[in-house]
């Protein structure tokens, strides 16, 4: 393939999930659901949530078009869209006053009796994690030959899926923050493979433009507090990019990933995300950039 077309696909491919997100984002809010989608942000002013269900439309439906086989695009549909659904699934929780937040609200409901649906949503996504690790490693010529090992590095690319999917919902506290985690993670995972890279590397690439491209058409909105990700989106959007990340390196990177994702997890327990990026001056400055500040 020559070098202008894979600049054509490409930018077909962004295209694709932009205008795919914006579509969606304005059917959903044109819809009869749209009301209860509406939430009150940080600052008391209504948000609507129709910008999860939007960029999880969009980029999965591009990610799949950007697949180069069908195995990935199976692993591109089930970790978005069930990403996806189960955060909406627990946005619409908050509405019936679900009041189980972390994993320790999860295990403490769970303790009384009750199953969460931020529990269920976690089990969901992880299962979907798994899936899709799976079907990423069906189309790998380089992945483990004994089958123990196989499975080991199944587990472990099932948890950098899932794993990713939450810390991006962890960011979700304030306008176009976890957009530009987004646009930052996905922006390396997005370069075209080299003739050297795993078969899947370019399906991973593919992935990781369209979580871009998508970002980037919610942003605007987003920013001006007008719109929100929501576990929907968040969810969504993470897990595309855990799959990417997969689908471009190998175990050892992999482990690294996992590892580095359960530290950042556990420190949010304890640790607000929110007031380290306050007290660091170049966070702070990169998280207000463009936000609405009337």
């Amino acid at each position: 393939m020559s070098q202008l077309s894979r600049t054509a696909g490409r930018a077909f491919l962004g295209g694709l999930a932009a205008g795919g997100t914006i579509a969606a984002i304005s059917a959903v809010r044109r819809s009869k659901w749209s009301t209860d989608l509406d939430r009150v942000n940080h600052r008391g002013d209504t948000v609507s949530l129709a910008e999860g269900p939007g960029v999880t439309v969009g980029a999965t439906v591009a990610a799949v078009a950007g697949s180069t086989s069908p195995a990935y695009a199976a692993a591109a549909a089930t970790a978005g869209l069930t990403a996806g659904g189960l955060g909406l699934y627990d946005d619409m929780a908050d509405t019936k006053g679900e009041k189980a937040k972390g994993f320790k609200g999860h295990v403490s409901a769970l303790l009384k009796g009750r199953v969460s649906a931020g529990l269920v949503k976690v089990v969901g996504i992880s299962s979907a994690g798994l899936a899709s690790a799976a079907l990423v490693d069906a189309v790998s010529e380089k992945r483990p030959a004994h089958w123990a090992a196989r499975l080991w590095n199944i587990g472990v690319s099932g948890g950098v899926i899932a794993g990713t999917a939450n810390l991006i919902n962890l960011f979700d506290l304030r306008p176009g923050r976890a957009l530009k985690v987004v646009t930052v993670l996905s922006a390396p995972l997005s370069r075209p493979p080299g003739p050297k890279a795993r078969s899947t590397a370019a399906s991973g690439a593919n992935t990781a433009l369209a979580v871009s491209a998508s970002a980037a058409a919610a942003m605007s909105d987003d920013l001006e507090g007008k719109t929100m990700l929501g576990d929907c989106g968040a969810n969504a959007l993470g897990a595309l990019l855990g799959l990417s990340f997969i689908a471009r390196t190998g175990p050892v990177g992999r482990h690294i990933a996992l590892a580095a994702l359960a530290t950042l997890i556990g420190t949010s327990e304890r640790v607000s995300f929110t007031k380290v990026i306050a007290d660091t001056p170049v966070l702070r400055e990169l998280d207000e950039l463009g936000r609405n500040s009337a």
